[in-house]
């Protein structure tokens, strides 16, 4: 069998929060959690507000520092990667592109920047980089010029993905992509990075809490409640026949209004 590209193992993340002036209590955020990332498939990552999706996300992200338990890389402990390394494996799309866009700066010093600090690339190597991932989004060179403000909110999340997808990551989190667009917006995003990974074999996080949306966009589904992983498998499986009352839940809860 191919090795995975991500493997995670027992990972566990807490945090200390204040309890009275001079004490303080352990909040476990995540913990426990194994699974593992083939190539070119994707993993819906789903469960209620406060599961523990996000920590677990930005743990994987390297935002956040994990208390226990390992990641590896394509078969290295993620521990032996450098930053560098690290930004061009693995990339996140963050929910909203109105607040993870610098609005002060154009599109194209946004795409530029992630191969400043992480390739050895001259200026028209980058330039001619920056290109190629434009038009894997469906946007034109004249948006180089463009700030976010100027676009349109598809045209934002275009952009939002471009940067994640600038250096070729293997792996792309894509967070609550898709909660800040209209349903019938959905289809064009959706479409876009079943694209990519079609074009680019690129391995998908795909964090969201509606069951029927991801159904149709995952290959496995991984769920997540009180920070503990309750129930995986693949996404027809879990859909058709879930196991756990939380998943039950969540699929009453999120009724379909999504379709390929």
């Amino acid at each position: 069998m191919m090795q995975p590209i991500l493997s995670v193992s027992n990972l566990s993340k807490c945090f200390k929060q204040a309890d009275g002036l001079f004490s303080s209590r352990t909040i476990t955020a995540f913990g426990g959690v194994d699974f593992t990332l083939e190539r070119g498939r994707t993993l819906a990552i789903v469960g209620e507000s406060g599961s523990g999706k996000s920590a677990l996300i930005r743990t994987l992200a390297g935002l956040l520092t994990a208390t226990s338990g390992r990641i590896y890389i394509d078969g290295k402990p993620i521990g032996t990667l450098s930053s560098q390394q690290r930004c061009t494996t693995i990339r996140m799309i963050f929910q909203d592109p109105n607040y993870s866009l610098n609005p002060k700066i154009t599109v194209g010093k946004i795409l530029n920047a992630p191969l400043e600090l992480n390739t050895d690339l001259n200026k028209e190597e980058r330039h001619q980089q920056i290109l190629e991932t434009l038009k894997l989004v469906g946007l034109l060179p004249d948006y180089l010029a463009f700030y976010p403000d100027m676009l349109s909110n598809v045209q934002k999340h275009q952009v939002a993905i471009a940067r994640a997808m600038i250096l070729s990551p293997d792996i792309i989190i894509a967070d609550e992509v898709l909660a800040t667009l209209d349903i019938s917006l959905r289809f064009k995003i959706v479409n876009l990075l079943i694209k990519i990974q079609k074009i680019k074999g690129t391995s998908y996080i795909f964090v969201a809490h509606n069951m029927h949306l991801v159904r149709h966009i995952s290959d496995d589904i991984m769920v997540l409640h009180q920070g503990s992983i309750i129930e995986k498998g693949p996404s027809e499986e879990i859909c058709e026949n879930p196991q756990h009352e939380q998943t039950k839940y969540l699929l009453l809860t999120h009724q379909p209004n999504f379709r390929k």
